[in-house]
């Protein structure tokens, strides 16, 4: 490897290493935000949304420890791990969604979860971005796999944020769980993917 090609492995590197880290931190303060806001509506989408940002936290940390590494069986092992949450997030969507539908259950107006999910939507759709550009510069194939990750955490908030906002102006409390299904189709198929070595 010649020294310019060093030079810009390591800018890409340290650049991976940042997504990560405002990731990292953006889902630690979420789950304080959350919390508060699922308190206060008692809504179990706002709870959920709490939870998908803990799988998040576990995304990134796998991330972090396979860039502080070299070999193919750590990014196996990576991309494993990615797997693994992607099968959670999925089983809770699924379960989350069934669960509120059944129940019928209502949540009240919650100012503070609609204007966290919205910024909460554009953020995540950046990094996305950004690990989707930089994963595939340093054919870093866990690097780009974890970018679906937040991609995905990005459209679900993008549904808790219509969830919220259909319950607030129309009463339709149903939207948000029915959004939720899209989402374990493509958790589900993103785990079939990783599992079955397409990535």
């Amino acid at each position: 490897m010649t020294s310019s090609n060093a030079t810009a492995r390591s800018s890409l590197l340290r650049r991976g290493l940042a997504l990560e880290y405002v990731t990292l931190g953006w889902n630690v303060v979420g789950i304080v935000v959350l919390g508060a806001a699922a308190i206060a509506a008692r809504s179990v989408a706002l709870a959920g949304f709490g939870l998908d940002s803990l799988i998040e936290i576990g995304a990134s940390t796998v991330v972090v420890w396979e860039l502080s590494g070299t070999g193919e069986d750590r990014q196996r092992r990576a991309l494993r791990l990615i797997g693994a949450a992607f099968v959670l997030l999925a089983g809770y969507l699924a379960v989350q969604s069934t669960v509120v539908l059944a129940a019928g259950f209502r949540p009240h107006h919650s100012a503070l979860g609609i204007a966290w999910t919205a910024v909460t939507a554009a953020v995540m759709f950046a990094l996305a971005a950004g690990k989707a550009r930089t994963g595939a510069a340093m054919d870093n194939p866990v690097l780009r796999t974890e970018g679906r990750v937040t991609f995905v955490d990005g459209v679900l908030a993008a549904a808790v944020l219509l969830g919220l906002v259909l319950n607030a102006l129309a009463g339709w409390w149903w939207a948000d769980p029915l959004a939720g299904y899209v989402l374990v189709y493509y958790a589900v198929r993103e785990a079939q993917e990783i599992f079955s070595g397409h990535h």
